[in-house]
């Protein structure tokens, strides 16, 4: 049996051990997802344990992503990105990628999305750095807008084609956008968006990284101006994607896994 999970801290409200299990089964592959809980300072030690007890693969989350770059080998993309959230074990030494940045290219994708032209990217955290270098690498120019400028700045420096803004140019920079993805946590525990709604265009398509609520104001206001509205839901279930087919070789049941990943929400 091979054997899968994801380490975090915590991990109990983790959607990826129902999604993960209904592509397994759906192919009939004799594989298990389990999830694992180090304590939060010892994400390299975790990865070395995994590698000890012959897991196959891993995804990482909160707070392992960064840590972990000690203990594997990082894909270009997640060195570049500065994190890692897929560990695969089958080579000589761990290797870890990033497919946070693979899961918003392949979501916008599904939505015969066009990955040209302009992207306005709000927020430079985490899911903000990998989005960027992302749709900076299918060729997009991309504004970053961050609350605190000298951070979109600072990541903009790193992107290529890229540029740093405060929150308070997105008016101007959406103007003739042709992708606008949140990469905040804004809308998640409140019913509010970073983006002012008379921004939004019917040009633009619209995806919120946000999942819980799956409709949040962001995709309301989008959807009202007639935009491609693209909830967080299917960002996560293509990162999931990109990490199933790496670990198994197979090409995922990815309707299969959407229908289970929707179902937990």
């Amino acid at each position: 049996m091979d054997v899968y999970g994801l380490i975090g801290n915590p991990v109990g409200h983790s959607l990826s051990p129902p999604m993960h299990e209904a592509g397994y089964e759906a192919l009939g592959l004799d594989a298990r997802y389990v999830t694992f809980e180090p304590p939060a300072d010892s994400g390299a030690e975790a990865i070395e344990a995994a590698e000890t007890l012959g897991i196959d693969g891993l995804n990482v989350t909160i707070p392992f992503k960064q840590d972990v770059l000690t203990a594997v080998d990082p894909a270009p993309l997640a060195e570049r990105i500065g994190a890692v959230n897929t560990v695969d074990f089958t080579g000589k030494t761990p290797t870890g990628y990033n497919t946070d940045a693979v899961g918003a290219v392949r979501a916008l994708a599904h939505h015969d999305v066009s990955l040209s032209g302009t992207a306005v990217v709000v927020g430079a955290g985490g899911a903000g750095r990998a989005v960027a270098f992302g749709l900076a690498d299918e060729g997009l120019s991309v504004k970053i807008a961050n609350r605190t400028a000298s951070k979109a700045d600072g990541l903009a420096a790193e992107v290529p084609n890229a540029s740093g803004h405060g929150l308070d140019s997105l008016s101007g920079l959406l103007a003739d956008a042709d992708i606008l993805v949140n990469c905040t946590s804004v809308g998640m525990e409140e019913d509010e968006t970073p983006v002012p709604a008379d921004a939004l265009h019917g040009d633009l398509a619209v995806l919120d990284a946000v999942y819980t609520p799956i409709e949040t104001r962001l995709l309301r206001d989008a959807a009202a101006a007639g935009a491609t509205t693209v909830d967080g839901a299917w960002m996560l279930l293509y990162q999931g994607v990109e990490a199933f087919e790496r670990w198994t070789g197979e090409d995922a049941p990815v309707d299969r896994m959407n229908s289970q990943l929707r179902e937990h929400l």
